[in-house]
């Protein structure tokens, strides 16, 4: 029995749209969530928190972002690094409850949230993703979850809201909060490297070393998934490919 050449075609078309499929969805996985990527997560230090912020919209591009940060245990300093085409502010305001720092200070207010806005034509399109950073201290005590809710804006009204807290040995959440767990010093680490005496991180060491580590962070995760996903591919091309050698040999 022979198959007309149409039909071999078609088998061909659909093993190659099967293959893509596959190596599309395992390289965007990555990117599927609002994420954060702390440089550090040394407790009582500064840290710079980059967040992967994709567009999942078929039809509109992303124009606004808006971080909630802790309130229990509030950020003394919050700094925001600029991103070309967006505005950013850091909203401040009164704490649910007064906390005590660790120095014996009492705040009553402090920075509750970070928005960014996009301005006319640097929204994040389709297929596309854009990184906000902000540079905060001091962290919380070793084994505490920093919980970072965002609310993603889309130029059609859609809001996506990554608030839900992930909670460990359970399924991940449909919209998972980004977040990461503070650690203890290692000997002889400095807690406040790359930062001034006062407790403000210096511009040189944000934009240059802290930059440098959450960038290498994002990326290497990024590689990992994309790597399966195009493993995942070539295992079906080549399924494919033997399947379609078979069928010409019966033929």
């Amino acid at each position: 029995m022979t198959y007309p050449r149409s039909s071999r075609a078609l088998t061909t078309g659909a093993v190659a749209l099967a293959t893509a499929g596959l190596m599309t969805v395992g390289l965007g996985a990555a990117n599927a969530h609002v994420s954060v990527a702390p440089n550090t997560t040394t407790e009582d230090g500064y840290a710079q928190l980059t967040f992967s912020v994709p567009n999942e919209s078929d039809t509109a591009g992303t124009n606004r972002l808006e971080v909630q940060l802790p309130s229990e245990q509030p950020f003394t300093s919050v700094r925001v690094k600029p991103v070309e085409g967006w505005t950013a502010e850091v909203v401040t305001g009164t704490l649910p409850e007064p906390v005590t720092t660790p120095d014996g200070a009492t705040l009553t207010e402090g920075p509750l949230s970070v928005v960014w806005t996009a301005e006319e034509g640097a929204e994040i399109s389709q297929q596309e993703y854009q990184t906000f950073s902000i540079s905060v201290g001091r962290l919380p005590e070793a084994g505490s979850t920093v919980l970072l809710p965002a609310i993603q804006s889309y130029t059609d009204g859609e809001v996506s809201e990554w608030t839900q807290e992930t909670v460990e040995g359970e399924e991940e959440p449909e919209k998972p909060a980004p977040s990461f767990v503070t650690t203890a010093a290692a000997e002889g680490e400095d807690a406040h490297g790359g930062h001034a005496a006062d407790g403000a991180a210096t511009d040189e060491a944000v934009d240059t070393e802290q930059a440098a580590s959450s960038t290498d962070a994002t990326s290497g995760t990024t590689t990992a998934v994309g790597w399966a996903g195009l493993v995942a591919g070539l295992l079906g091309l080549a399924a494919g490919v033997t399947a379609l050698v078979r069928t010409r040999r019966r033929a």
